[in-house]
């Protein structure tokens, strides 16, 4: 049985209408660079493991403070054992990959008599300084990437003097409860783009693949933003009405001018239900993908150079003679099948041409969305070490929030005033209005 998430945006669980056969996006998708350079994965790695060390860590040092004293902080009971006084100066304490900084908790006023307070994760953490970088793969596979802390905390303070079960389960508590505070969040902002998606993740050996559906958004100001990140089905027009309800009921009210994503979702048949007025721009590569797998692989590599020639057109006029032309001749081929496939809903892969040319690049794909997906399965590999489909819900939300802090604001951001005020782009130029006789007077 499913456990409901809980929390004020508790939503009912959608029962799937068939089969969820959706799929992940394979790492093949190099149709379309992508939007923004992302970081060699050593480095990002790199950075997400000592940010976790460090947060990890300081963690492991307030529950172990809090065990000392025998209650949590403001938490008042009969017999005292000291009081905390504030913290340590910081300190650095080496890791594989450098060196954190931590602030110790400070413990006062034990009574006379009564063993003082020594810490055993950072005496035991220092003593192991030569095999730090084993430990901080173990600690980002098992405790990042899973949200499983014990197996952590097992090879921090040894087999036998582990942490309490209670405190694990507190640790593990916090990044749901920063997910559940998140995802009710008001949402202040104007919001241009949007683009939609989901990432398939399966969790322990549960037969069925979880779905994380995932929307970003492109603020007025430019920058991307992280929208909502919910478990659903990505083929189910139920999840995403969910999904999208959610945002309109947190304040995003104005409907976005664009949303952008694959075909095969049930995502757009909620868009028109939930934002009727928001126009439709199809993923060219997933279409284009979709074309080459019809195709013998022979034929991959000039199919592979017309169709960037076709999407990449200057014009819609040219994009529509260059894809009309390039299907008439894969149907003579007797690659029937390709040429449907290339022609089918058409009009909803030339909305880009209605905007900016500066903004094309980032409409034309869902690849704001593909660079964070390719990063989030960088470190779910091991996937079947999440034992529960929540631990791998929270991982997604805490990866994608840390890969989000890189992004990038859009080109040609100072094009958005425009269209907010209605001004009109054809073939991505801007077409001022003639003043008015009136206004010429």
């Amino acid at each position: 049985m499913r456990r409901s998430l809980p929390g004020c945006c508790q939503q009912e669980r959608p029962v799937p209408a068939g089969r969820p056969g959706g799929h992940a996006v394979s790492a093949r998708y190099q149709v379309l660079p992508p939007t923004a350079p992302v970081p060699a994965p050593e480095d990002v790695i790199e950075q997400l493991v000592r940010q976790g060390a460090q947060r990890l860590l300081e963690a492991a040092l307030t529950a172990e403070v809090d065990e000392f004293l025998g209650r949590a902080r403001y938490q008042r009971v009969g017999q005292l054992r000291g009081y905390r006084n504030g913290h340590l100066p910081a300190r650095s304490i080496g890791v594989g990959m450098g060196a954190v900084e931590i602030r110790q908790p400070r413990v006062s006023d034990v009574p006379e008599g009564a063993e003082p307070f020594r810490s055993e994760i950072v005496g035991r953490w220092e003593r192991r300084s030569r095999t730090q970088g084993r430990l901080l793969a173990r600690l980002y596979l098992e405790g990042l990437a899973s949200g499983d802390f014990e197996p952590v905390f097992r090879a921090l303070v040894g087999e036998t003097e582990g942490l309490s079960p209670n405190t694990i389960l507190r640790l593990k508590q916090e990044w749901e409860d920063e997910y559940r505070l998140w995802r009710c969040r008001p949402l202040g902002e104007r919001y241009v783009y949007v683009f939609a998606d989901g990432l398939y993740l399966k969790a322990g050996q549960e037969r069925e693949k979880t779905a994380v559906l995932v929307v970003i958004g492109v603020r007025a100001d430019g920058q991307k933003e992280l929208l909502a990140m919910e478990e659903g089905y990505r083929e189910s027009t139920v999840s995403w009405s969910q999904v999208l309800r959610g945002l309109r009921d947190r304040g995003l009210v104005e409907p976005p001018l664009v949303a952008v994503g694959d075909g095969a979702m049930g995502f757009w048949a909620a868009l028109d239900d939930v934002y009727p007025s928001t126009r439709h721009q199809r993923c060219w590569n997933h279409r284009a993908l979709n074309v080459l797998d019809k195709l013998p692989r022979r034929l991959h590599g000039e199919a592979r150079g017309r169709l960037h020639a076709i999407y990449e057109a200057p014009t819609r006029a040219e994009c529509a003679r260059l894809r009309a032309g390039f299907a008439q001749e894969l149907r003579a081929q007797g690659q029937a099948n390709a040429a449907d496939c290339l022609e089918r809903d058409a009009q909803d892969f030339l909305t880009f041409y209605d905007f900016p040319e500066e903004h094309w690049l980032h409409l034309r794909t869902t690849n704001p969305i593909e660079s964070i997906f390719a990063g989030v399965r960088l470190r779910t590999n091991a996937a079947k070490r999440m034992r529960v489909r929540e631990n791998a819900l929270y991982l997604v939300f805490k990866l994608i929030l840390r890969l989000g802090t890189n992004w990038r604001a859009i080109n040609g951001r100072n094009q958005i005033s425009l269209l907010l005020a209605g001004e009109r782009f054809v073939d991505g130029r801007l077409q001022r209005q003639p003043a008015t006789e009136g206004a010429a007077a």
